[in-house]
């Protein structure tokens, strides 16, 4: 299996400096500072690329797991709240929220929720982040 790569750059002081992050694939480099991550400056920061990430790992894990059930899905839509806050010691991630929705053909309510249950769990990026609790907010299309 492939390994992925990422860099970040930054240059000066915590509030007065600045940095680039870059994924190892040249598809995106974003500009980050104090401003984008602890207030609300335009701008990336490191959690919102995690929140990307979980995003779009869970909508595969969950066509994977819908697919395999029988459950071809026309679509999944996820998107990701990543919460910083203040914490005892410093800042932390207390909680990740995913919502998603999936428009699939012949699946029960209680199924589908089941397998994205499942999905959740099961993900890569859900497995790395298992310290920060991680919510489920899963719709059926047309539900």
């Amino acid at each position: 299996m492939p390994t992925r790569n990422a860099q970040a750059r930054w240059e000066g002081g915590l509030k007065d400096g600045s940095g680039q992050m870059t994924l190892g694939s040249g598809a995106y480099s974003g500009a980050y500072s104090f401003g984008t991550r602890f207030e609300e400056t335009p701008g990336t920061n490191p959690e919102e690329l995690i929140g990307a990430a979980h995003a779009g790992c869970f909508s595969m894990a969950f066509a994977a797991g819908l697919a395999k059930a029988g459950h071809s899905p026309r679509r999944i839509e996820t998107k990701a709240k990543v919460h910083l806050e203040k914490v005892p010691e410093g800042f932390g991630i207390t909680r990740i929220e995913l919502e998603t929705e999936g428009d699939v053909p012949g699946i029960s309510e209680e199924e589908f929720q089941r397998l994205g249950e499942e999905a959740k769990k099961g993900c890569p990026v859900s497995r790395a982040l298992a310290a920060v609790p991680i919510e489920l907010k899963a719709r059926l299309a047309g539900s």
